[in-house]
């Protein structure tokens, strides 16, 4: 596993003096790239001890795919990489994950034909403490579950509210952690891609240069949440749930009042999944929080990383170069930002069709006006 701790030495310190002494101190040390490397992604998740499961009713998620995948079908071929900036922000709340190999790491047989991947990013606020948290143990919540990898959407969703719960439970401990984070989850099981989101985080995949959305920015002022919002008990107040938050649903928050309880609230950890069948059209994904997509739009950033693609065929550097441009473009939050190529070989040069010439005249009307150019010319 492969994230972004701080940008630099002090940074990190100072980021986990308040914490109680954690287990995965080492690895977070390990993982820090302070001479901003761009970082490709293998098979090196960490494992670790996790706090006790906290049970979780009620959690509502759609129905699973099955994983049944015939040896003709297009089976990815993952490539991945990951880069992320402080910006012009003091501090660094931004974390991601890579994992190539999501069942060998964690010691699993894999029960499906083609890859198993797990790839994230978490936005923190109010600290970085929830951030670092779910993305350490949103991984193990998800392959911890014994009917992983079936039903895989009802597992993720589960994993989230499980998170969440945890960590109120660590706050609960340690008053010092209190933060948020928002988060983004995809999974690649065989051939089939699952975006699971609780925040403005948001994911776009390359179907042969188009792009598709593959989750939805969970803002306030969306009608959506809008009304979950209300109904919840909340309120929209300038465009921020309560008229403290700028995002509707997230991780942690639990000790900003009114926001969430153990029966729910108007701030929701629940995921809003969204899954795809991959073909050998689709050539990558962007995971990136919402700093890169403050300055890219959707098409955009997928016309970008694609000639970047074309150009040197890295995913590590076209995370780099997407991070830099927003740079440029004076994108005002923490960056990071997950490439996933699905194929070996660069994007294809897309021959665009020649348009069908409309006529607007008759061919009556066409040989008339022939014929009066011909008089006037004689």
């Amino acid at each position: 596993m492969e994230e972004i701790e701080g940008l630099n030495s002090s940074e990190a310190r100072s980021s986990s003096e308040s914490r109680p002494p954690n287990p995965l101190t080492a690895a977070y040390r390990q993982s820090l790239n302070t001479d901003r490397v761009a970082v490709p992604c293998k098979k090196s998740l960490v494992r670790h001890p996790s706090l006790m499961k906290t049970k979780v009713s009620d959690a509502s998620a759609e129905t699973g795919h099955a994983m049944e995948v015939s040896e003709s079908e297009f089976l990815p071929k993952l490539r991945s990489g990951a880069w992320a900036d402080i910006g012009y922000r003091s501090s660094m709340e931004d974390v991601y994950v890579c994992v190539d190999d999501f069942m060998q790491d964690y010691g699993l047989k894999n029960h499906v034909d083609g890859p198993s991947a797990f790839y994230g990013v978490f936005d923190g606020h109010g600290g970085k403490h929830a951030a670092d948290f779910a993305c350490h143990h949103l991984p193990k919540y998800i392959v911890d579950n014994e009917d992983f990898p079936g039903d895989i959407e009802r597992i993720v969703s589960s994993a989230f509210l499980q998170t969440d719960a945890a960590f109120a439970e660590a706050c609960s401990l340690d008053t010092a952690l209190a933060s948020g984070t928002t988060a983004l989850a995809a999974l690649v099981i065989g051939r089939l891609l699952v975006v699971a989101n609780a925040g403005d985080c948001r994911a776009v995949l390359c179907r042969r240069g188009k792009a598709i959305e593959m989750s939805r920015d969970h803002k306030p002022m969306c009608s959506k949440e809008r009304m979950r919002i209300e109904a919840s008990g909340g309120y929209v107040y300038d465009g921020y749930l309560n008229g403290q938050l700028n995002v509707a649903r997230a991780l942690g928050d639990w000790h900003m009042e009114g926001m969430k309880d153990r029966d729910g609230g108007p701030l929701s950890a629940e995921p809003e999944l969204m899954t795809r069948k991959l073909t050998d059209e689709d050539e990558f994904l962007i995971i990136g929080c919402d700093g890169i997509w403050d300055v890219f739009r959707s098409q955009n950033a997928v016309d970008f990383a694609r000639r970047r693609l074309q150009e040197h065929n890295d995913p590590a550097m076209c995370s780099k170069d997407l991070v830099d441009e927003a740079l440029k473009r004076k994108s005002g939050d923490n960056l990071a930002v997950v490439v996933v190529c699905f194929q070996q070989q660069p994007p294809p040069n897309l021959v665009a069709p020649r348009s069908r010439v409309h006529r607007s005249f008759s061919a009556e009307g066409l040989r008339e006006l022939q014929s009066f150019l011909d008089s006037l010319a004689n």
